[in-house]
């Protein structure tokens, strides 16, 4: 069974269709699972909802999926990221917020799998970026493998009591492929699909084969002009825009 995880889509279409052609040129895709944040930032929110509901995704909830359907305030978010909440709020469809706040904060896969945007311990905002958020993400996973997205960028942590923190963490580079195992808790995250924020703009994501029990780490390129150009037509904050080409 071969799996593509995803997280922070962002309204961005054409990165999102270029991760699925790629992922869907290596063989067949048995499911895809998406780590929250299918909107926010970008131009295209419907249909970004719409393409990973005819895939039958497997997902949980983002803070900004949660600010599009006005189930959080933005009083935590910066400027830009407020204004672009608001604008998705008036695009999405009765329906479709119906869609995003029917899912869970966190969601539990095959028995192996831990889904949750943030952490554990906070699972809407909190970054898995240092080893305290680490040992109190793992603390809570009971599960051997644990799947997070929203700091947009790829990473894997591995426990043990071996290391001087009680965890290691280590970026994920392309092409990099992580052997499963059972024998301590791992987490990944995938890095960020539709905004990458770790100086390579190529889309991000990850591909589970459970026949070997791994995950291996991509990058693609997409046509991140296209995506600014609908962004400069809706008129949403330049800086969003801006970033994408520069993967921060």
């Amino acid at each position: 069974m071969r799996i593509v995880i995803l997280s922070d889509i962002h309204s961005n279409l054409a990165a999102l269709e270029a991760v699925l052609r790629q992922a869907q040129s290596q063989g067949v895709v048995d499911g895809v699972w998406c780590l929250g944040d299918t909107v926010g930032y970008g131009p295209q929110p419907g249909e970004c909802i719409a393409r990973l509901r005819e895939l039958g995704v497997v997902a949980v909830v983002g803070n900004h999926d949660r600010a599009a359907t006005g189930g959080i305030g933005t009083e935590e978010f910066n400027p830009q990221a407020a204004a672009a909440a608001r604008w998705t709020a008036e695009r999405l469809s009765a329906e479709e917020k119906s869609f995003l706040d029917g899912l869970p904060e966190v969601e539990y896969v095959q028995g192996d799998f831990t889904l949750v945007h943030g952490t554990l311990r906070w699972p809407m905002w909190e970054y898995l970026y240092n080893y305290e958020a680490a040992r109190a993400h793992l603390e809570r996973q009971e599960t051997p493998f644990g799947l997070v997205g929203h700091t947009h960028v790829p990473m894997l942590v591995v426990e043990g009591r071996e290391f001087e923190n009680g965890c290691e963490m280590s970026y994920l580079e392309d092409g990099e492929r992580v052997q499963l195992s059972r024998g301590r808790k791992q987490v990944v995250n995938p890095g960020g699909v539709g905004q990458p924020r770790d100086g390579d703009p190529r889309a991000s994501y990850v591909l589970y084969d459970s026949d070997g029990e791994t995950v291996t780490l991509h990058r693609v390129e997409y046509d991140i002009a296209a995506t600014q150009k609908l962004m400069a037509e809706a008129r949403l904050p330049a800086w969003l825009s801006e970033r994408l080409a520069i993967g921060r």
